[in-house]
């Protein structure tokens, strides 16, 4: 950008930014260095956002964890890691996990795993192929073991 942007023009922009969807810190953070704001500027406009309600990270982390759960078939392990790679605070991935029911949890390993072993089939070659695809998905060895009804 040649010319700089006030921080009016960049709160403008954030709000916009923040409307889209939902956003953590560290998205706004890289979007306003990206734009050109200095670390003051910048910290001014992301308490703006804040004090607006634009910008909440337990939020953030409760709507990535039911989206990649229910959208994309993740596990509680993959989330965890996608919130840890946003700088997500431990408190609010903490949060974002108990929006993920149990039962429906279970489910959807029972789904995943009668889907994977319609192209993989049943046998002891199989079952090693679905539990790879569900730990690569993020869930839970021991939880997939228990589904699958497999003993060591």
């Amino acid at each position: 950008m040649s010319a700089k942007l006030t921080v009016d023009e960049g709160k403008s922009m954030m709000r916009q930014y923040c409307n889209y969807q939902e956003r953590c810190h560290q998205d706004v953070r890289t979007k306003g260095l990206h734009l050109g704001f200095r670390s003051d500027e910048l910290e001014e406009i992301i308490s703006a956002m804040i004090s607006e309600g634009l910008l909440d990270e337990e939020r953030y982390a409760r709507a990535l964890a039911r989206g990649k759960f229910r959208n994309n078939q993740w596990g509680k392990i993959k989330i965890t890691q996608a919130l840890k790679q946003h700088a997500v605070p431990e408190y609010c991935i903490r949060k974002a996990m108990t929006e993920i029911d149990d039962a429906e949890y279970k489910r959807a390993i029972k789904k995943l795993i009668t889907t994977k072993q319609k192209s993989v089939g049943i046998s002891k070659e199989g079952n090693q192929k679905v539990i790879s695809y569900l730990l690569q998905k993020g869930f839970e060895y021991e939880l997939v073991k228990e589904v699958m009804g497999v003993e060591e």
